[in-house]
């Protein structure tokens, strides 16, 4: 639970994820969602898999709908909340259980930062890992879904 703590997502391989959630300030801007779309494109979410999508603000949601990057992101199997911060923070849509890992694109992952809930396991990542973490259930690096 450090933002110091990196090592390549290869070495996280059997980590088993419940939650991946791309976005807010961090990594929600265009060029996030769009990067995560170009993973999931003709692909869908592991089922029982919970894919959030947050987009940093209400211009760049409606950006990634005229660009269709929504759309895809939604075919996919993600669930769009609203714009900015909630689930990095624990304050709505997506506050995991105790027992529950979640891979975040968010810039923090101490213990209770995503809701009162201090057995939440999460880790961080770009949001190409996210979306393929997304498909395979595991912590994945893109190169193998590309």
């Amino acid at each position: 639970h450090s933002v110091d703590n990196v090592c390549p997502a290869s070495e996280l391989a059997d980590v088993l994820v419940h939650q991946v959630f791309i976005g807010t300030c961090t990594n929600g801007r265009l060029g996030d969602l769009e990067a995560a779309a170009r993973i999931l494109k003709g692909r869908t979410v592991k089922r029982g898999m919970r894919l959030i999508i947050a987009p940093a603000s209400r211009a760049i949601l409606l950006d990634a709908i005229d660009a269709g990057i929504m759309h895809q992101l939604i075919k996919s199997g993600a669930v769009v909340v609203s714009p900015g911060c909630g689930p990095c923070v624990g304050t709505h849509a997506g506050v995991p259980s105790d027992d529950e890992t979640v891979l975040s694109t968010a810039n923090r992952n101490f213990k209770g930062r995503m809701g009162n809930n201090k057995g939440v396991n999460i880790y961080l990542s770009s949001p190409e890992t996210a979306a393929a973490t997304a498909i395979r259930g595991t912590i994945t690096d893109p190169r193998e879904v590309m």
